[in-house]
């Protein structure tokens, strides 16, 4: 008896089963940890069975992550594409080898204060489209392997650079070692790099020595969960599932299209229809006869529309 007692206790625990579950949770990333770990604690507090994030914030930064439950990660990719907004401080005087507060010390500059008006020349040089190379420390891939990867075993290579879109770049809170900005941009863009072209532009060196991401277009910062809300609400699903976003609301820029229901039969069967209305082409967001989220289509220059990204 006592052998079957012992035996019976060094069975581990059978793990909380994987659910179904579908929507958009605007998490508020903490200082300190890394976006995949975020992901794995919000999909292991979700018992979701499919996750992901659209878009990495670096262990320093913090802010909104959407991370996308089930159906949610079909549009995962167009959030990836979505402009950000974020609040950076920068400490003028010294750069670092990641470019951010941990990072190394490199380099320090003579100059570890600026005036407010050569800030100000420096920003309006930096709005608008321009030109950015990609820092090492980054998890771009060269030759089959990361960036940061490379970086970390002393290598430096030659990276490309690319083309991105200031949209806004302005003060915050004007401090002359320790100005704190607001930046707006397009995907791709480097908040690190900006800081310390905007330094160079200044005579100077800096790096991040804070950032926080507000805004992934379309959301703002008043929906955002922190992870302290998602442990408060425990083992009760329901709870975690009322902080969800519904997934279309991640395209809520485009055109909406409601369907007949002979036109959503035809569409779930991977045929065209004409559109009903006229539309300008481009993607647009479907629905059902009843206002159910569909998925996503196209409408081509003659006005058909086709399927693109349905829901099941």
């Amino acid at each position: 008896m006592m052998m079957a007692r012992m035996a019976d206790a060094a069975v581990p625990a059978s793990r909380p089963a994987r659910r179904e579950v579908d929507g958009i949770l605007l998490l508020d990333k903490p200082v300190g940890l890394t976006s995949n770990a975020a992901l794995q604690r919000v999909k292991r507090l979700f018992r979701a069975r499919k996750a992901g994030h659209t878009g990495s914030l670096d262990p320093l930064a913090s802010g909104m992550l959407p991370v996308c439950l089930g159906q949610a990660t079909k549009v995962s990719a167009f959030l990836l594409d979505a402009d950000k907004a974020y609040t950076v401080t920068a400490q003028f005087g010294t750069a670092t080898d990641t470019a951010d507060a941990e990072g190394v010390v490199i380099a320090e500059s003579a100059l570890k204060q600026v005036s407010r008006d050569r800030l100000e020349q420096a920003m309006a040089g930096l709005r608008g489209e321009i030109s950015q190379v990609p820092p090492m420390y980054s998890a771009l891939k060269q030759g089959g392997r990361r960036l940061y990867e490379l970086a970390r075993a002393g290598q430096q290579v030659e990276r490309a650079p690319r083309q991105v879109w200031i949209r806004a770049l302005d003060i915050e809170h004007f401090d002359p070692s320790r100005p704190v900005l607001t930046v707006r941009c397009s995907k791709g863009t480097y908040v690190r790099t900006l800081v310390e072209d905007l330094a160079l532009a200044c005579g100077s060196l800096a790096h991040v020595a804070a950032l926080r991401r507000s805004e992934v277009t379309p959301f703002c910062a008043g929906g955002m969960v922190t992870m302290e809300q998602l442990e408060a609400a425990g083992d009760d699903l329901g709870s975690l599932d009322s902080l969800l976003r519904p997934v279309d609301e991640a395209l809520a820029g485009w055109p909406a299209v409601r369907l007949s229901a002979a036109d959503a039969r035809c569409l779930c069967q991977g045929q065209s229809v004409r559109a009903a209305d006229p539309i300008i082409p481009g993607r647009v967001r479907l629905y059902e006869p009843q206002g159910r989220f569909l998925g996503m289509g196209e409408v081509d220059s003659d006005g058909r529309l086709f399927p693109r990204r349905l829901f099941v």
